[in-house]
């Protein structure tokens, strides 16, 4: 019985500052023992004779290992690791701990060993036996075949050539030594085969062919190979690449008759073969017996689209329809129903459905289905006209004939390509009228049709009807970029081009890479004086479209407005390495040297123009002007000359070939040039003043004739100008008077006939430069800034426009 304490709570931490006096090291200094310890050489203590609490018998206690002092147990033994008599007594149980037999003084306690360093490595097994080597050699061998395999797939054939070869090397010393010691039954076949085909492969993608025939004979010929024979189609294709068609087909068909009825997708490429090398060498006949046989045991796309040109290189309409219609129902085991819609709302289905929408077997069966589609269309537009007595009755059958097929939807898009087929036959009703079916259609096709109505109005310049369609495919698809920039062309065409802004930048929202949409609203910046953003649009496309000429043309426009002329000049540079050949860009950046005062390159581009472009009257100036400055009039002849010949009413080109002979010193050519220029021109009055020095100074009688023409001549100008001078005045008045007559006064009617007439002192000209220019036009310089037309997707309307406009079209 124990009492109860004072408190109801135990003294959870009682005991813990209780400890053992012998402890103690407060009273050390005091401890007679501990000192005299201390103080003896080897650090021995006396045997201490207290007992310690706790314990039922006395213990003495050693203080160190190798006390020579006797220690006895408690049994009157010695204890285990004293030394007695010189005679250590052998360590048992605490053996395992560390302890050792010989316990020297000083010695560390060391139980793991650590003091004597890492262990030694194992050993490697040693075996210099003959089999042992080999294994080694042919690990090493398949080595090198994987190191060729990895080499070729990343694209560095000459090291997987190297390697290749540095494994025939190797198996080859394999085989020797196997050969030493085994017999020829036990030598690894597939290992030679593997070696012999990984070289063959390598020689074939180093284009080494005659190495790698020579290759896949040795295992051809070689009956130890089983599937030797197999290998004669890769010799088939080589002759193939060779354009050795005879031998490949003769390959080919040695493969085929060793390969068994049981590989037959392997027996339908072969025969696939066979049949593209009967249509290289223009053997049609054979080449359709080919492809009839593959549709017979197992209908494909590319064997039935091969089976159609084949019919159509020999002009059998009935047999091209009939592989027109296989070639529609090839089965492509891709599901047509719309699988990927939900039927309820169930979160789990949704998010399943919406997961296997973009996994790689959907991805299969949309490039399948995109295949075909390529192969039906290509095939449609091929047939048509030679299937019926005219293209579109032809066409006709091959829409009526898809429509019937599980290509519903294509039928459209065949009617659309139809438009544009008439496009490129300069069939405008026919494309329109093929174009207005449509408009009762789904809103997708509606949309379609109608973006290209309003491409094909407005470059015909019918604003009004191109306005109408582009907002009928607006308003039917509101996400078509290409509609909404087609409406932005029509506002850009009436001049609001902060209105066409917004439809570009809303085309641009719905795609951001239509180009067409960007470049448009980069020109309605330009229009609107906004350069900075106009610079901005056309840097972005820039890094679209980096060798587009129309950008670069643009972003040298832009920099000449902000008055960087060398920043212009190098967007112009870079712009040439792209078109080369464009004299009008050429003479721009000649323009542009001569603004800086570098005469001799502004001589150079425009050479290269003039070289080009002969009929640049602006360049030929130029040229004319500059050999006169250089004291070569000469040369200047030839310039002069040219623009006579171009412009022959205008009396000033002739002038200054006249003047030329003058300057060089020929005055005989000079005044002969000037006769001419007379009988022409007879009322001008340089050519007759030029005629009376000439005369004067050569003493020539005819000399008082061209005085008097001369007198004439001055008078009469002097009569044509106070008339118009008087037209002027009278008009003048009648309007201030406030005569709203809008076909004009007679007096004005007059001026306006006088201005009409050549003057005396100025050269006649028929035509303005405006007409000069139409007439002159560069078909490879840029145009002027009109919109550029976005149709449904880059189609023949698309050729089409860029081969009436130039550059009003971009290229998707």
């Amino acid at each position: 019985m124990h009492p109860a304490p004072e408190n109801n709570e135990d003294d959870l931490y009682s005991g813990y500052n209780d400890y053992n006096p012998m402890f103690d090291t407060e009273d050390l200094e005091n401890d007679v023992a501990f000192q005299q310890a201390a103080r003896t050489s080897h650090g021995r203590r006396p045997p201490v004779t207290a007992k310690i609490p706790g314990t039922s018998s006395p213990r003495p206690l050693a203080t160190g290992f190798g006390s020579k002092a006797t220690s006895t147990s408690s049994m009157g033994r010695p204890m285990t690791g004293t030394i007695q008599d010189g005679v250590s007594r052998p360590m048992t149980a605490v053996q395992a701990a560390g302890y050792t037999k010989a316990a020297v003084r000083g010695s560390s306690f060391d139980p793991l060993g650590q003091a004597k360093g890492p262990a030694s490595p194992l050993e490697k097994k040693t075996s210099d036996s003959l089999e042992e080597k080999m294994k080694q050699l042919e690990k090493k061998v398949n080595e090198l075949v994987e190191e060729s395999c990895v080499a070729n797939s990343c694209g560095d054939l000459k090291l997987a050539l190297e390697r290749a070869k540095e494994a025939g090397r190797q198996e080859r010393e394999l085989l020797r030594q196997r050969e030493q010691i085994a017999p020829p039954e036990s030598i690894n076949l597939d290992l030679t085969y593997t070696v012999l085909l990984n070289l063959a492969t390598q020689y074939v993608a180093n284009e080494m062919y005659a190495e790698a025939l020579a290759t896949y004979q040795v295992i051809v010929k070689n009956k130890m190979f089983s599937n030797g024979g197999i290998l004669k189609v890769n010799m088939g294709n080589i002759y193939l690449k060779q354009r050795n068609y005879a031998k490949a087909i003769k390959f080919y068909r040695m493969a085929l008759d060793q390969i068994t009825s049981s590989h037959k997708q392997m027996r339908i490429k072969i025969m696939e073969n066979i049949g593209v090398a009967f249509i290289k060498t223009g053997q049609y006949v054979d080449a359709i017996s080919s492809f009839e046989e593959i549709m017979s045991i197992s209908p494909n796309l590319k064997a039935s689209f091969n089976l159609i040109l084949c019919y159509f290189a020999i002009g059998s309409g009935e047999q091209m329809k009939k592989a027109f219609k296989k070639l529609i129902e090839v089965p492509l085991d891709v599901n047509y129903e719309d699988k990927y819609i939900s039927l309820n709302d169930d979160l789990h289905t949704n998010l399943l459905i919406e997961a296997i929408k973009i996994d790689s077997l959907s991805q299969i069966e949309r490039e399948r289905k995109s295949l075909a589609e390529e192969y039906i269309m290509t095939a449609a537009k091929l047939i048509a006209p030679a299937i019926e007595i005219s293209f579109a009755v032809g066409y006709d059958w091959c829409v009526d004939a898809v429509k019937a097929s599980h290509y519903v939807e294509l039928a459209n898009d065949l009617e659309i390509n139809k438009a544009t087929t008439y496009l490129r036959q300069q069939n405008f009703n026919q494309a329109l009228e093929t174009l207005k079916m449509f408009e009762k259609k789904d809103s997708r096709v509606k949309s379609a049709a109608a973006t290209n109505l309003s491409f094909l109005y407005y470059l015909g310049n019918e604003l009004e009807q191109a306005t109408n369609y582009a907002d009928l495919a607006v308003s039917s698809d509101r996400y078509n970029p290409a509609a909404l920039t087609n409406k932005g062309n029509t506002v850009f065409a009436n001049g609001d081009y902060e209105k066409a802004a917004e439809f570009y930048k809303e085309a641009l929202r719905n795609d951001s890479l239509c180009t067409e949409a960007l470049y448009n609203l980069g020109l309605a910046y330009k229009k609107l004086n906004r350069i900075d953003e106009a610079l901005d649009c056309f840097l972005k496309l820039h890094a679209i479209l980096p060798n587009s000429a129309q950008v670069l043309y643009q972003l040298a426009s832009i920099y000449q407005i902000m008055e960087d002329p060398n920043q212009a000049i190098e967007w112009l540079l870079q712009l040439i390495t792209v078109v080369p050949t464009d004299p009008h860009v050429l003479s721009k950046l000649g323009n542009l040297y001569d603004t800086e005062g570098d005469k001799s390159q502004a001589f150079h581009y425009y050479c290269e123009s003039y070289r080009y472009f002969p009929s640049n009257i602006e360049v030929i100036e130029w040229l004319g002007a500059y050999y006169i400055d250089t004291q070569f009039c000469e040369k200047a002849i030839e310039y002069f000359e040219r623009a006579a010949l171009i412009l022959p009413t205008q009396v000033k080109w002739q002038l200054m070939v006249a003047s030329c002979y003058r300057r060089s010193g020929n005055y005989q050519k000079a005044l002969e040039k000037y006769k001419v220029i007379h009988r022409k021109f007879p009322e001008n009055v340089e050519c007759l003043r030029f005629l009376v020095r000439l005369c004067t100074d050569m003493g020539l009688k005819e000399v008082q004739e061209y005085i008097t023409k001369l007198k004439k001549a001055e008078k009469l100008k002097e009569i044509r100008e106070q008339r118009i001078k008087s037209g002027r005045d009278g008009s003048a008045r009648g309007r201030k008077e406030g005569s709203a007559d809008n076909g004009g006064t007679k007096g004005e009617r007059l001026s306006a006939k006088l201005k009409a007439l050549p003057g005396t002192s100025e050269p006649y000209e028929s035509s303005s430069n405006k007409e000069i220019d139409a007439s002159y036009a560069d078909p490879l310089g840029p145009q002027p800034e009109r919109p550029k037309t976005a149709a449904r997707k880059r189609t023949e309307e698309d050729d089409f426009a860029d081969e009436e406009l130039g550059e009003d079209l971009l290229p998707e």
